[in-house]
This record gives structure tokens, sequence and C-alpha cells, in this order.
């Protein structure tokens, strides 16, 4: 699919990937973009630099997505591109408070599921949309530092999955995000981790893959191209990965416990 002419949103747009994608939206001629977050400022920055209509929302509840989806269609017509992109880093193994695994699962999984309500009937009736979504490389393989995050992203993969396989020979195309290292604000926060091992990105890269991958209508974009070959070792011989992991978070100290 080509972005010119499309309508599109994209959450998670105050900065960092979202914001390098909503930006490359409109440098390819978007109809309109439609951004969210909770960082008003930031956001209506963005809003203003390209054009678009500035929605501040929480995407972890439905009436957030509802009124967003709302929003966008009232200001530019129908929704064509959904990108699904928020995400939060909260560390923390098993015993992470409730509150940090509850919100991984609303933003990491269920924003996409409440825009999938939203938007996955008037796009069968059109025969045409696209859903996309931001998961990571760790939910294709593991993220030692915080278990909330590495089980949202691979239920958000899983999602992703079902819905392309339910509707992908029905017009709309779906496509997952699973980046490594990207140069963002929460890259920075956690510092050195063991994504960053295959080098860091700037989110413009990012976006470039982005709009290619949508031309492409290819499911999963991978940043780092060694994500596919961790992914065949992964799957090839899984107790060999799972040791090798367990070196690898001895050798960064990355969510190692103490007394481990």
């Amino acid at each position: 699919m080509k972005i010119k002419g499309k309508v599109c949103v994209v959450t998670g747009a105050a900065g960092g990937i979202g914001e390098a994608i909503a930006r490359r939206y409109a440098k390819e001629g978007a109809a309109g973009v439609a951004v969210a977050d909770r960082d008003q400022t930031r956001l209506e920055k963005v809003a203003s630099d390209i054009g678009g209509l500035a929605v501040v929302c929480d995407i972890g509840t439905e009436a957030g997505v509802k009124h967003l989806i709302a929003e966008a269609q009232k200001q530019f017509g129908v929704v064509d591109v959904y990108f699904s992109n928020a995400g939060i880093g909260r560390a923390g193994h098993e015993d992470a408070s409730d509150k940090d695994w509850a919100d991984s699962w609303n933003i990491h999984v269920m924003a996409h599921v409440y825009a999938a309500r939203a938007l996955v009937p008037g796009m069968l009736e059109r025969g045409s949309g696209y859903l996309l979504s931001t998961a990571s490389a760790a939910g294709l393989l593991a993220s030692m530092g915080s278990a909330p995050y590495g089980v949202t992203k691979h239920a958000a993969v899983a999602l992703s999955e079902h819905l392309s396989i339910q509707y992908g020979d029905r017009g709309i195309c779906v496509s997952v995000l699973c980046p490594q290292a990207v140069d963002t604000d929460m890259l920075r926060a956690a510092g050195t981790t063991a994504a960053s091992v295959d080098g860091v990105l700037k989110p413009e890269a990012v976006a470039q893959m982005v709009v290619d991958a949508m031309d492409a209508e290819t499911f999963l974009i991978l940043t780092h191209p060694q994500v596919q070959d961790y992914m065949k070792r992964k799957a090839g011989d899984y107790d060999r990965w799972l040791k090798g992991m367990r070196r690898l978070r001895d050798k960064t100290g990355e969510g190692q416990r103490e007394g481990r």
C-alpha cells in the first residue's frame, strides 16, 4: 500500500519511532495524519509541523482508542492506516507489580485489540485497510530485563498473526514491526541492553523500513536482519538457545537477579 492519499493514525507519536513514522507519512503525501500520545506539548509540535491532528488520549483504554479514531475521522475521513505504536518499559520479573503487568498488557496488547474492533468492520466493507503495530524483537526472542515487556510483546506478535490469518485475504493488510535497539527515550532510559548488540538505529531509518514494508505488504518488519537468524536458532534448538541467552544475561548483567 502506498501512503499517498491515505488517512493515517499513529499512536505513541510524540517522539521516537512514532514521531518519525508520522513525519514520514506526511512526507509521503498522506491525506491526513492523526497523532496520539499523552505528552501534549511534544505531540502538538509534531502535529503542527506536519499539518496533522493531535489527540491526547489513553490508548490503553477502549474509550481512548474510540475517541482517537472518531477525532481522526471527523477531521480527515475514514482511517486507512492505523499504526498502534505506543509502548512502555517496566522493569521486573514475575514479581513485578500487578499495575506494571496490567499497564503493559493494556498498552502492548489491548490497545491493538481495541483498534481492530473499531476498524476491521469498516475495512472489510471497503475491502481495504492497513493495521500495523510495534512489538519488538523481544516479542520474537526474549526480554531479559522485563518479564511484563517481553511477555506482552510476544502476545502482540501473536495478535498480529491472528489478524493477518483472519483478514489478510479480505483486503486488510497487517504488519508487525519488531525492532531491536532504536535511539528513543525508552532505550536511553534503559541504558545499555542486550538489544544494542547489533547496533542502534535512528528512528528515521526505521520509518523508511516501515514505508518500504508497507509498499511490499510484508508482515514481519525486522529493522535488524540478524533477528531472523536468532529466530531460526531458537526454533532449531530451544534448549541450546536458552543456554545461550543465560550466557548473554551473565555477560551483560541485564535483568540478572541476586543469588542467580
